[in-house]
């Protein structure tokens, strides 16, 4: 084969390689510029922050609106949350009317001494923030000897009043600056067709400072930083634990009934962030989030949680989600998989109250389960076999959860429509033997419906000669019915799930979601906006962190709304002028932003 005669002549390879057009750097276009204030604006984390900096002693560098915005910037042109690029997008890539909104001194890049106070005022001013929200400052230059540390790490934990405020505006201002972007899609009537389902997951952010050295009684730089350990994985990884939600979707249980390419109805955007020591509050964490989106006015569906959620104590996790009107899908850990244990003689069988005589091989037909099984990798029809011969003998749902959260539960015997057979049943509530009928075979759902198609359970042999008393029957088959309130199970309530544990149904609603907050960790991870690359957040301290995080994830959701509706092809229901007019408002700064279009919206031109 002969080679291109390009390829031969080095001169000629050369002069074919793309280069820029001139050294100088990329400038920010005004629109852009505008957009991201008048998203601050509208987040309210600056009134909050201007509130708690009033007063404080000392320079006060430049204004904090100006260093987030540049934060945004950055990650939007730059994929980093360096302060660094923040000080040359501000200095190199900001037009003279950017500059004047953001009080940018024009002679701030006249030289390399003006350029390095610049950037020490950027510096100062991300420092006087930090340091305001910080529950104990601390040298955070060095690393601290184990007692001192140990001090300051308690003041993310006490009951102490002024710090518990400052933790709790600290959370305040992260949820602020997640949840203006659901907002914004919100408004624009982009989650119409979402049920309110949600995934949460715990994701490691890594932290760029070594971990302790026990040897030399030396704390680590970053004093709130564990060691996170994944599902599966016996190596740690040192840093903070972020926990996050998810709008996800669930899926048809026998595939989409619509034909054509499945495409989803709503943006699968974070809905909310918690960044906190590995191990600590993984269960109130993802309940503070979700009592944040009550407000919203979005519907309650389902929840779906991994095992680290699972292990969460009744109080914690399972009984204040119900309580909001969730409904729970989890998943156990090997060792809790069969039956979990008894409540009024029903059994628990993976999280659904099922009839005491239950056979054996159906209720411990997971026990001892390994993962891959769950997840599908090992998949055999023994296994679907023995779940679907399960569904007769669960407890029927009678009426759905109250304003408090109970339920109301039936023994599978009971009913006009009973699922089972049950001989102790028919004795126990003297129900008189069924007349023969004629039943058309060619009818399927007559034929399901009769007697003879049902399962039996199965009664001890001595039973059936000498029946036992009814006050000796477990409580379910003394009184078919039975109320479930939160709570209710003890310890076995945090089991409790609203899906039966590796049905379809189940399938249907576990796997996607699940598939979706691992797509959104996939995402925040990739070769993008990286928050698991500890140099893109060098700050010091878990403040600037929490707050770096909190501004990833809210540049991770503009740029998921512009793929997500160039891809769908979707329409708001709102126009442009229409959302930016109810972001920006009349007081908003800088006066053109409010004419600006959206985030990656089309341009508009503007005079200035």
């Amino acid at each position: 084969m002969t080679k291109p005669r390009a390829w031969r002549n080095p001169e000629k390879i050369r002069q074919c390689r793309p280069r820029p057009v001139t050294d100088a750097p990329a400038q920010v276009p005004d629109s852009k510029v505008g957009q991201l204030d008048a998203l601050l604006q509208e987040s309210g984390v600056l009134e909050l922050i201007d509130t708690e900096l009033q007063g404080r002693p000392g320079p006060k560098g430049l204004p904090v609106r100006t260093v987030l915005v540049g934060l945004l910037l950055a990650l939007h042109y730059h994929r980093s949350a360096s302060l660094a690029d923040v000080c040359r997008v501000l200095l190199d890539g900001l037009r003279a009317p950017a500059r004047s909104w953001l009080g940018v001194p024009d002679g701030s890049r006249a030289d390399d001494h003006a350029r390095i106070a610049f950037s020490r005022r950027v510096y100062r001013s991300f420092d006087r923030l930090t340091t305001a929200l910080d529950p104990l400052r601390c040298d955070r230059r060095r690393r601290l000897p184990a007692a001192e540390a140990h001090v300051v790490a308690a003041a993310w934990e006490d009951t102490d009043a002024e710090r518990t405020r400052r933790r709790e505006l600290l959370q305040e201002v992260s949820d602020r600056l997640v949840l203006i972007t659901v907002r914004l899609a919100h408004r624009r009537g982009l989650f119409k067709g979402w049920r309110g389902d949600i995934a949460a997951d715990t994701t490691p952010i890594p932290a760029w400072h070594q971990p302790p050295q026990e040897r030399r009684c030396l704390a680590s730089v970053e004093l709130t930083a564990g060691w996170h350990y994944c599902g599966g994985s016996e190596e740690g990884i040192f840093g903070h634990s972020a926990s996050l939600l998810v709008a996800s979707s669930r899926r048809h249980p026998a595939g989409h009934p619509q034909a054509g390419e499945r495409v989803s109805r709503h943006p699968q955007l974070a809905l909310g962030l918690v960044l906190d020591t590995p191990g600590k509050r993984i269960g109130p964490n993802a309940v503070r989030s979700l009592a944040r989106l009550a407000p919203l006015g979005f519907p309650t569906g389902l929840l779906a949680a991994d095992r680290a959620y699972t292990d969460q104590i009744t109080e914690h996790f399972a009984q204040p989600v119900r309580t909001m009107g969730y409904q729970l899908i989890l998943d156990y850990k090997q060792q809790h998989r069969g039956v979990q244990g008894t409540h009024q003689g029903a059994l628990l069988v993976d999280g659904s109250l099922a009839c005491p005589a239950m056979p054996d091989a159906l209720a411990r037909a997971t026990a001892g389960l390994d993962n891959r099984a769950v997840r599908g990798i090992d998949d055999s029809s023994e296994l679907r076999d023995l779940i679907a011969a399960r569904e007769p003998y669960f407890l029927k749902l009678k009426q759905s959860a109250d304003e408090r959260g109970a339920i109301r539960l039936q023994c599978p015997a009971s009913g006009p429509s009973p699922a089972v057979s049950c001989p102790r049943f028919n004795q126990v509530h003297r129900v008189p033997a069924p007349r023969p009928a004629v039943v058309d075979l060619t009818n399927k759902r007559a034929t399901a419906a009769h007697a003879a198609a049902k399962p039996t359970v199965p009664i001890p042999q001595g039973e059936r000669l000498r029946p036992l008393p009814r006050s000796e029957l477990p409580r379910i088959c003394q009184k078919p019915t039975i109320t479930i309130r939160p709570g209710d199970l003890g310890k076995l309530d945090k089991f409790r799930q609203d899906r039966h544990y590796l049905h379809p149904t189940w399938q249907d609603a576990y796997r996607p979601e699940r598939a979706n907050i691992e797509g959104l960790n996939g995402r925040a991870k990739s070769h993008g906006i990286d928050i698991s690359d500890p140099t893109k957040r060098l700050a010091h301290g878990r403040v600037a962190q929490t707050i770096l995080l909190a501004l990833m994830i809210c540049s991770i959701n503009l740029h998921i709304l512009f793929t997500w509706q160039q891809t769908t092809g979707a329409r708001a229901t709102a126009t442009t002028h229409e959302v930016i007019a109810s972001i920006a408002g009349p007081a908003a700064q800088p006066p053109a932003a409010a004419g600006l279009p959206p985030p990656n919206g089309p341009k508009i031109r503007t005079t200035t």
